[in-house]
């Protein structure tokens, strides 16, 4: 066997390896996740009535509340995707191509604002659309799941329509200062 043929075959093998691993990792921060989130919210027959349209946007990831790179892969919240995201009185019905679709109820919806990044995408200023919320009501700390509005006017009518969902939280501006 050539040098060259042996060559190929360790990087090859390396890269399997180094791809293992990274499944490997996967599966486990998704068993971690389970526990914080063991099934999804189911949306409910009626919405309600649409606080806001279907707005086009990038599901970026969840997190646990408060850490971005804490990644919470349970139930497929790990995977971006394309998404529409609706605001109704009901809740936040995020629909996602190629993966599970996201309903998030307004009782369990915690907060809404802007923010530079979180795991999976970082933007700089506050580009991201982050929803604070609780998957599981024993769990005090929650998650917060990211967005991208595809356009970027679209961020301040989906944090104004979120806000409406959460009395009492200070709006985003008022927030930073």
């Amino acid at each position: 066997m050539s040098r060259q043929a042996v060559s190929t075959l360790v990087l090859v093998l390396v890269v399997l390896l180094i791809l293992w691993g990274m499944r490997a990792g996967w599966r486990a921060r998704t068993r971690r996740s389970s526990t914080l989130v063991p099934s999804l919210p189911a949306a409910p027959a009626e919405l309600g009535d649409a606080r806001l349209a279907p707005v086009d946007a990038t599901y970026v990831s969840t997190t646990r509340a408060g850490d971005w790179l804490d990644r919470v892969t349970a139930q497929g919240l790990g995977v971006r995707s394309p998404a529409q995201v609706a605001v109704f009185d009901a809740g936040v019905q995020i629909t996602r191509q190629g993966a599970t679709d996201l309903f998030v109820p307004a009782t369990a919806l915690r907060g809404a604002s802007g923010a530079p990044g979180m795991a999976g995408k970082v933007v700089g200023g506050e580009g991201l659309v982050v929803l604070t919320w609780q998957a599981d009501p024993a769990d005090p700390r929650g998650l917060d799941t990211g967005l991208r509005p595809k356009h970027s006017a679209d961020r301040e009518r989906l944090i104004a329509a979120l806000q409406t969902l959460t009395p009492g939280q200070a709006p985003a501006q008022e927030e930073n200062t």
